[in-house]
């Protein structure tokens, strides 16, 4: 049977949705290949759907296309992990600079309610805890009034969510997005960077150990 429209539709974003977050939890691992007539079977669709949904994560940068070859998770040289995390600290500094002026008590309030609270350690808990923050530092960058910087923070923590999630933290998450957001509220420019400083360079520090001391092969990260 053929799926009409919105039985594709439907399809595709269950697809998008699954598959991302079996990419971002180390189910599927870095250079790993995605079979579209594999997928498709599993999920009892066609082809199309499949590959919207392939699409989709590859504007993310969690897949990427070959030629004549097929659909893959992006793997990452060493390199390119730390350039990614080094110009995350970039835009996340400039991103609260800016904010910490602009930011309206409607934006400070969208802060406070991102967070659902510690739940726990297992997969559903950590995979949430990487979407709060995403959606945590995305809202910032909007309140700096600068939408290309807002981008470039969302499509950041797209590309390192699978990264991200490895630090494994929960509880001092919160912390230390409540005391970025008190310093919002004071308008405080030092106190609101340095906030921010404390969260970003031991994630920065976290990832790395952990993708260099699982090894190379793991993550697909060489030299």
């Amino acid at each position: 049977m053929i799926p009409n429209a919105m039985d594709s539709n439907v399809s595709k974003n269950r697809i998008y949705k699954e598959l991302r977050r079996s990419i971002i939890m180390g189910h599927h691992k870095s250079g790993d290949r995605l079979v579209v007539k594999d997928i498709a079977k599993q999920y009892n669709t066609s082809v199309t759907p499949v590959r919207d949904a392939l699409q989709m994560l590859s504007q993310e940068g969690l897949v990427m296309i070959k030629p004549r070859s097929g659909y893959y998770v992006t793997a990452l040289t060493l390199k390119q992990l730390r350039d990614l995390l080094d110009m995350r600290r970039i835009l996340e500094l400039a991103a609260i600079e800016k904010a910490v002026l602009r930011i309206t008590p409607e934006q400070l309030e969208k802060l406070r309610k991102i967070h659902a609270g510690y739940t726990g350690e297992d997969d559903a808990s950590y995979e949430r805890y990487t979407e709060e923050n995403r959606k945590f530092h995305y809202l910032i960058a909007v309140a700096s009034g600068n939408l290309m910087l807002a981008e470039s923070v969302k499509r950041l923590h797209d590309r390192l969510a699978r990264f991200m999630v490895v630090q494994k933290i929960g509880e001092r998450q919160i912390r230390m997005h409540s005391r970025i957001i008190e310093a919002l509220e004071e308008h405080d420019i030092e106190k609101a960077r340095q906030a921010m400083e404390d969260e970003v360079n031991p994630s920065q520090e976290a990832i790395l150990d952990t993708v260099m001391g699982e090894g190379a092969d793991q993550w697909q990260v060489v030299g």
